[in-house]
């Protein structure tokens, strides 16, 4: 029996313009953003999480879209524009949830509740990672990256995030304390390796990619935004929204490497077309 679970779950859609995630190095923000683009062209994507099962704990990885943009369980304009704060950001993503999708649901049909899990995992504070913290108020830690929060917080940002997201959700905010990834910086959540969250900065300053090894060395790659799909590592497409392109273009070729590992499970984006719900178990 596998010592370690880990669910893919999907957690709504994600409308989008194509040079936002496939944009590649020579993209700017105002293409990807596709405010002057063609509507018939924007892809809908998932917007995937992830619970790890492992023997210290259950662990969430982001979590999607909270009821709120959704409440009927389609697509609601008004409703989006309030969750997310800000008109421009839905200009940029808009989303939809159906009804029994939101990742409380989700884990609820497990026998899951929100105050069962001991880390809520927020690669990044992005809105289809973050603006879904209200449906697991209950957890028992939010981790995030102090480098991420710090980011999150220059003027800069204020468009990109929006703090209504976490209002009222206690963030632990963590600086690195290891070394593995592209830029030498991560943090081993449980001090055995089995769970290492490692700094794939580029589309975010204190993005990370969720690394769960097993004894034997095996591993899944968990690798959020660090790119949009498996295409984007082997083709090293690099995506329209940049912190940093340089950055990114190196934590692109770190998750390249990490993907073929011959240890490597599984490497999932999380918004890859291809990838359905499933379990993997190490």
């Amino acid at each position: 029996m596998a010592d370690i679970k880990i669910h893919v779950f999907h957690t709504g859609e994600v409308c989008v313009a194509p040079d936002l995630p496939f944009g590649g190095d020579n993209c700017n923000a105002v293409k990807a953003s596709g405010v002057f683009g063609k509507k018939e062209d924007r892809l809908w994507l998932p917007v995937s999480a992830y619970l790890i099962e492992h023997p210290k704990g259950k662990f969430l990885v982001d979590t999607g879209w909270a009821r709120d943009v959704s409440p009927n369980g389609e697509f609601d304009k008004k409703a989006q524009i309030k969750s997310l704060g800000s008109v421009l950001l839905y200009e940029v993503n808009q989303g939809r949830i159906g009804l029994g999708q939101c990742i409380d649901e989700q884990l609820l049909e497990m026998g899951i509740k929100d105050s069962d899990i001991d880390a809520v995992l927020i690669t990044h504070l992005d809105c289809d990672h973050a603006n879904g913290l209200k449906q697991v108020k209950n957890a028992k830690k939010f981790m995030v990256s102090a480098d991420e929060v710090k980011f999150a917080n220059k003027i800069t940002n204020k468009v990109r995030y929006y703090k209504g997201w976490w209002e009222g959700i206690d963030l632990t905010e963590f600086e690195w304390n290891d070394n593995q990834g592209p830029v030498g910086k991560s943090y081993d959540l449980l001090g055995d390796g089995s769970i290492e969250l490692i700094n794939i900065p580029g589309h975010a300053d204190g993005l990370y990619a969720v690394k769960v090894k097993n004894e034997e060395g095996k591993f899944v790659l968990l690798f959020s935004d660090g790119g949009y799909a498996r295409k984007s590592w082997e083709e090293q497409i690099t995506s329209g929204i940049a912190a940093d392109k340089q950055l990114q273009k190196q934590s692109l070729a770190w998750i390249k490497e990490q993907s073929l590992d011959e240890n490597c499970v599984e490497s999932l984006a999380n918004h890859d077309p291809d990838i359905a719900p499933h379990i993997i178990e190490l």
